[in-house]
């Protein structure tokens, strides 16, 4: 990796981009970023990995930054290009800017108040009961099992079946829409050789049209028999007295569920790997369950789910002393500013009894994750459940990354019940 400074025009330009298949087959690359908060903390990447249609972006890799960006919304859009650092290798603009998290005030804070009632700490501590017993459910279901792999037979039937509870789905669609997501976030099983423009083809000419199929199906079925889902709540929305059109609905719908099927499910199966490899954070843990609420702060500061956010410059700035050009991208790193040295002692090591404060759910602001009381109760209640039931669970075999820029997942961890 080579970093050239001109001081003169005060531009540092990284020739290399940030994502790079071939640097994160590990997950991300935490030396390259201590190096960037450390010599650039706003820097530029030329191009985009695989994708040489994309502009360059800038990236925004400490604490202080991600905040500044977060807090500025007239400066920094996320209507403008989109909210990921590629602006057209995923899903379409208008689809994209379909979901609130696309969009910029007053749109956007209008259709999040839609949800906020129902995301309230006070509204989702009523769903513990619930949650625990779909979490039970599961574990039960593995009982006699030497080994099993906690993403796929723990993780992803437990959120399943939570957010599908909450968006008024049937149990038995829990896997089919679990498959859809995963591939919409780039986290679904690929072949090593798969060719990154094939996928976002089939992604986009396969998986999106079947989302909206079945989107449009509850969308007939909520018109016709309105109930207390969310579903129903997006159906039936106004703004300003008009409701949403037809693909709002359905990327509304589709966000509620990516974010309710991959962040609590990345986050905890991040977690146990880092306690199975380390027996003195996992057995303060089994000694004392009362620290786990403090365990799922740690997770989330050095496992959140996406990996990065972007926004778009709206006017020529500076950002920490770096000039950004409107319409620049700038792209959120929050797997680096969760790990910034001048807040955290030894960023690296995970520690249960730490309780940080951090990133994982945005860094404040109009976009601050409205699921902030849900994904903690699930992954209290995860962690909670798992090592209750089997308090020396071992790791059973590697756990290979998704490689991703943006779903900051495991692929599998598997274990062995009862070691």
């Amino acid at each position: 990796m080579s970093i050239d400074t001109d001081p003169t025009e005060a531009v540092v330009v990284h020739h290399e981009p940030v994502f790079d298949p071939e640097t994160w087959q590990d997950g991300p690359p935490q030396a390259m970023f201590r190096r960037l908060r450390s010599e650039c903390p706003v820097h530029w990447s030329a191009r985009m990995a695989e994708l040489p249609e994309e502009a360059g972006y800038w990236s925004v890799t400490t604490a202080e930054g991600v905040r500044e960006v977060s807090m500025d919304w007239q400066t920094y859009s996320s209507e403008i290009g989109g909210f990921t650092a590629a602006t057209h290798a995923g899903l379409p603009l208008h689809l994209a800017n379909a979901m609130f998290i696309g969009m910029d005030p007053p749109k956007h804070d209008r259709l999040k108040q839609l949800f906020q009632r129902g995301f309230t700490p006070k509204r989702i501590a009523e769903h513990e009961e619930r949650i625990r017993e779909i979490t039970t459910g599961v574990l039960d279901g593995l009982e006699g099992r030497e080994t099993v792999d906690l993403v796929g037979e723990v993780a992803q039937p437990v959120v399943a079946r939570v957010i599908g509870s909450f968006m008024g789905l049937p149990p038995e669609d829990d896997a089919v829409w679990a498959r859809l997501m995963n591939s919409l976030v780039g986290a679904a099983p690929v072949d090593e050789d798969t060719d990154t423009n094939e996928y976002i083809r089939v992604v986009m000419e396969e998986d999106v049209p079947e989302m909206f199929r079945r989107c449009n199906v509850l969308i007939e079925e909520r018109r016709k028999n309105p109930t207390d889902d969310l579903t129903t709540v997006l159906v039936n929305a106004e703004i300003d007295g008009k409701g949403l059109e037809n693909h709002e609905i359905v990327m509304g719908f589709v966000l509620l569920m990516a974010a309710g099927n991959d962040s609590t499910k990345a986050t905890y199966c991040s977690a146990m790997r880092a306690l199975l490899e380390d027996a003195t954070q996992r057995d303060k843990l089994v000694a004392d369950p009362s620290l786990i609420p403090s365990a799922v702060e740690e997770a989330l500061r050095m496992f959140p789910a996406f990996a990065h956010f972007r926004r778009t410059a709206t006017k020529d700035t500076e950002l920490l002393g770096q000039p950004i050009a409107e319409g620049d991208k700038v792209v959120m790193w929050y797997v680096s500013s969760n790990r910034d040295e001048s807040l955290y002692e030894d960023p690296d090591h995970f520690d249960v009894e730490r309780n940080p404060d951090h990133q994982a759910f945005g860094a404040g602001g109009r976009h601050y994750c409205l699921g902030t009381a849900l994904a903690r109760l699930e992954l209290r209640i995860l962690l909670e459940e798992t090592l209750r039931r089997w308090p020396k669970m071992e790791l059973a075999g590697a756990c290979p990354h998704v490689i991703s820029g943006f779903a900051n997942q495991l692929r599998e961890v598997p274990v062995r019940l009862n070691a």
